[in-house]
């Protein structure tokens, strides 16, 4: 398809960039003494170029019907906005009652005559008084005539001095002639028309209560009245008069009350008229721009092409694109797209001083000046094609607004350092068809107006309207959502009323930065070693906080602040001390110096620790989403504390981004820490650590499960241990070399020491593999100590064993052999004996026996022996072992003090005595301390000799 450049040539004046306002701005008195240009001097040349609108055709049918006698009214009123064509439509009598041509020669003329029922429209005599041409205290001349009044001046122009003389003495005496003498020199001169334009501006100049050469105030008025009143009585007369529709052209408050007076005066006897519809908007438009379109059907098929697509986009676009009226609109406006005129006469003419018409030509005379300049090839001027890059026509459109637009425009809109220009650079997909720009385009055009109207339905454009303002045939809407999506969070002038992926929501400009520029601003101002890591560490905190596996978790603790005890730690190194699979150097530094020092000593328990580490590629945006939740943080305080003065929608606004915030923080937390890592060691003879990196699932489930996942499934903490890996470490480090036996506490603080040992996750586990392992014959011996080739408490398949400092573990086949040495040698069996009575009864252990004598056997009952007396008192002592101290006095406890406790009237009575010798004389530290745990325990006596 054609672009509008190869169908619509704009006018000559236009091409060349002198068309200029003073040009249309129609000068009715400029006209009246041939000193206009061509297109307006000349009746034929005006109405080649002036789209007869509906109004304009009643009223000029009015004029017609009232010249010839047939009718019609005698006086009308324009009241219509600033830029409304009042003027223009002045013009549009001016040349139908005075031409020099026939009708023939006037465009669209022949028609309305046709329509009113007459075949000609007589010549006339045509007054035309301007306001502002002369002041009313300065009299001027015609030829030798000095004229002082407004009746004086119509009355020359319709007869000269004839008709002069018929008002001489009221223009002298500056008073009003009445209707009778109007009457008359009206009806001496018909047909006539006398065409009033500013009028208000004439009127308000007299002062209050005084008489000046053109008259008074009050004679003004009178004279207006009469002039009314008489032309009714004239049937070929015709008044057509001019006023401001608004208290603000009107001027100060003289020109409102003098407007009012005017009001009321026309009010008796004006007829209706019609302001320029939106719809004949276009066509004025096209006429005074363009040349007539020759290729009708190019013209034809572009407004199908833009119909079509609209149809096919559907609910994407505002509801009146998918009526066939659309259509219509579209062939109207060409090669103007509708919705340019839509925002032009719906919005802008709402700003006090955007002129109806004239505005709208001037602006869309500059831009198609700068468009034809720049080659443009859209298929129609759109919204989205407005070049605010051009000063000319930027100016345009800002000289209407305060101050502070251009700044916008510069920075988000339309410039060379424009965010949109940037983004549209960095994706293609966007710079192919100018998306960003074009939306930030018609955005401005929808929104601008509504930070100077005074009254405003709803701020801004909904997504709808802002794809219409952008989408040519063979684009997708798509393209067009996506880019305003990403210029809501990169703009920041750019508004919206609230969700911005909710369809509904409307976007709009504003000179005052929005919030997300202000959160842009105060991104940069927090400190990465402070703030941005202490928020970073609160995030870490609560999603590595349900880490339960755990006894401990560090969050860029200093190693000297990680205790080196027995507790499983996890250490989460700070944002420096990344990791990426190709660069590990700085993590590994970290976990090395971490294992290997506790602050100015060495660490001893290095396999209690683990590690969490940020991912390099992830760190920036973690980075990113903490400044932007300090930000929004910090907006949403300076609210609450009055530092800050925003509206209640912005308000709102700060709050849900800092929740949106806050919420998306933990998530890229976990997204950046992702990798775990593990010390060790393959064997004790490694000559260094080795470090081995687990990365994390970051999606599903909690972080802590996750972590608890990859340390269970990859044996990095171990929960539950079985005695088969027990005994083949002992077998491995401890039982060779001629030892049978390995000390089980020795063995745990081993776990806790040595990388190569695996990292029990409590002392528990190795407790409950060890009594797994002792209740058979096939792991381990138990024993509580050794001595001269002899176990304490050895056990061999016993269950029972307790996990304490004593414990040996003794390898299987020299426990077996030792429970073999120690097994007592067996005694033959001794017969049970008897004991005859002389009755023949055999008297043996548990009962008796016959005999078998002849005689019935003889019982002898052996009377009972005498009941023993009650036993009172137990003593009891017992040699304990140093080396099983512990063990023996806690079966003495449950064994044997517990049984006598049970009785609840026994007094039982405990006394520890403990005695020791030094042969070389004891240690000044263990004397310390034994004294000391003495008097904390309560000793009695603890005697030094």
């Amino acid at each position: 398809m054609k672009p509008w450049r190869e169908v619509a040539v704009p006018h000559r004046d236009v091409l060349e960039g002198t068309f200029q306002q003073s040009e249309f701005a129609a000068d009715i008195t400029a006209v009246s003494t041939g000193r206009a240009s061509r297109e307006y001097q000349d009746a034929g040349a005006f109405f080649d170029r002036t789209f007869i609108t509906e109004g304009m055709a009643m009223l000029l049918t009015q004029v017609a019907q009232r010249l010839a006698g047939r009718g019609g009214e005698p006086v009308v009123q324009l009241q219509t906005a600033f830029g409304g064509g009042k003027t223009h439509t002045m013009l549009a009598v001016y040349h139908l009652a005075s031409r020099k041509c026939a009708l023939s020669d006037l465009a669209g003329i022949p028609a309305l005559v046709d329509r009113a029922g007459l075949m000609d429209v007589p010549q006339a005599r045509v007054a035309v008084l301007d306001g502002t041409a002369h002041a009313p205290g300065q009299p001027w001349k015609r030829g030798s005539q000095t004229i002082k009044t407004l009746w004086g001046e119509m009355a020359w122009q319709l007869g000269g001095a004839e008709a002069f003389a018929l008002v001489a003495e009221a223009d002298a005496t500056g008073t009003s002639p009445g209707k009778d003498v109007l009457r008359d020199l009206l009806g001496r001169h018909a047909p006539c028309v006398v065409l009033i334009d500013e009028l208000v501006a004439y009127i308000r100049q007299f002062p209050e209560s005084q008489a000046i050469s053109g008259g008074s105030y009050d004679s003004n008025l009178s004279f207006v009245q009469a002039l009314t009143e008489a032309v009714k009585l004239v049937p070929r007369a015709f008044v057509l008069a001019s006023l401001p529709e608004s208290d603000l052209e009107a001027g100060s408050q003289r020109g409102v009350a003098s407007l009012r007076a005017l009001e009321k005066t026309f009010g008796r006897v004006q007829a209706l008229w019609k302001p320029v519809a939106t719809e004949e908007a276009f066509e004025i438009v096209r006429r005074r721009l363009f040349e007539p379109v020759r290729d009708e059907k190019t013209r034809e098929a572009v407004c199908r092409a833009f119909a079509d697509a609209y149809i096919a986009e559907g609910v994407k676009l505002p509801a009146d694109t998918q009526e066939r009226r659309y259509f219509e609109r579209l062939l109207h406006a060409y090669p103007i797209h509708p919705e340019v005129f839509d925002r032009l006469y719906e919005d802008w003419t709402t700003i006090d001083g955007f002129q109806r018409t004239r505005g709208v030509l001037k602006l869309m005379a500059k831009v198609i000046y700068r468009l034809w300049k720049d080659d443009n090839k859209d298929l129609l001027i759109m919204p989205g094609s407005l070049p605010l890059h051009d000063s000319s026509s930027r100016n345009e459109l800002t000289y209407y607004l305060p101050a502070g637009w251009d700044a916008v425009i510069e920075r988000d809109i339309d410039s060379d350092r424009a965010e949109t220009t940037a983004l549209e650079s960095k994706e293609p997909r966007f710079g192919q068809v100018a998306a960003a720009r074009r939306i930030a385009r018609t955005i401005f055009l929808g929104s601008a107006p509504s930070s100077v109207a005074s009254k405003v339905a709803a701020r801004g454009l909904d997504r709808a309207h802002i794809v219409l303002g952008c989408l040519q045939p063979g684009q997708a809407a798509s393209i067009y959502a996506d880019a305003l999506g990403r210029l809501a969070d990169r703009l920041h002038y750019l508004n919206a009323s609230g969700d911005r992926s909710q369809d509904a929501t409307r976007f709009w400009f504003d000179t005052r930065a929005n919030l997300r520029r202000e959160m842009e601003d105060r991104k940069r101002r927090f400190d990465d070693r402070t703030e941005v890591r202490g928020k970073i560490a609160d995030a870490l905190k609560k999603t590595v906080g349900n880490v339960t596996s755990f006894d401990g978790v560090h969050t860029f603790t200093p190693h000297s602040d990680v205790p080196d005890d027995s507790a499983l730690r996890l250490v989460v190194l700070p944002p420096e001390a990344w990791y990426a699979r190709e660069e590990h150097r700085l993590a590994f530094e970290a976990v090395l110096e971490t294992i290997g020092k506790n602050g100015a000593k060495p660490r001893y328990r290095s396999n209690r620790l683990l590690f969490l580490a940020p991912d390099h590629g992830a760190l920036s945006r973690l980075n990113d989403a903490t400044r932007v939740a300090l930000a929004w943080g910090s907006i949403v305080e300076d609210v609450k504390e009055g530092r800050l003065n925003i509206d209640l929608l912005q308000k709102n606004q700060a709050e849900k981004e800092l929740k949106s915030a806050e919420d998306a923080l933990p998530r890229v937390v976990r997204e950046c820490y992702k990798w775990l890592l593990c010390p060790m060691m393959d064997t004790p003879t490694d000559p260094k650590p080795g470090i081995e990196a687990f990365a994390l699932n970051t999606t599903g489930g909690s972080f802590g499960g996750e972590i608890e996942r990859v340390c269970s499934d990859n044996e990095l903490v171990i929960a539950t241990w079985s005695p088969i890996h027990l005994r083949t470490k002992l077998k491995e480090l401890y039982w060779k070399s001629g030892q049978s036996a390995a000390n089980a506490a020795s063995f745990f603080e081993d776990t806790l020491r040595y990388l190569y040992m695996p990292r029990l996750k409590t002392k528990d586990v190795l407790a409950q593999a060890i009594r797994a392992g002792a209740a058979s014959k096939d792991f381990f011996g138990t024993a509580y100590g050794e001595a001269d080739g002899k176990f304490e408490g050895f056990s061999l398949g016993d269950g029972n064993a307790v996990f304490d400092d004593t414990l040996l573990l003794i390898e299987p086949q020299a426990a077996q052999a030792y429970e073999d040495a120690i097994r007592p040698t067996a005694t033959p069996a001794v017969e049970p004996t008897t004991a005859t009575t002389p009755s023949g009864v055999a008297e043996g252990p548990g009962g008796y026996i016959s005999n078998g004598g002849s005689a019935s056997p003889t019982v002898v009952t052996i009377p009972p022996a005498p009941a023993a007396a009650k036993l009172k008192t137990f003593y009891g002592s017992a040699e304990v072992p140093p080396a099983t101290a512990k063990m023996r006095l806690v079966q003495i406890a449950e064994e044997i003090v517990s049984v006598l406790t049970s009785d609840p009237n026994a007094t039982v009575r405990l006394v520890v005595e403990i005695s020791a010798e030094f042969p070389d004389g004891v240690g000044d530290n263990v004397r310390r301390a034994v004294s000391e745990n003495a008097r904390s325990l309560g000793l009695k006596s603890a005697d030094w000799e």
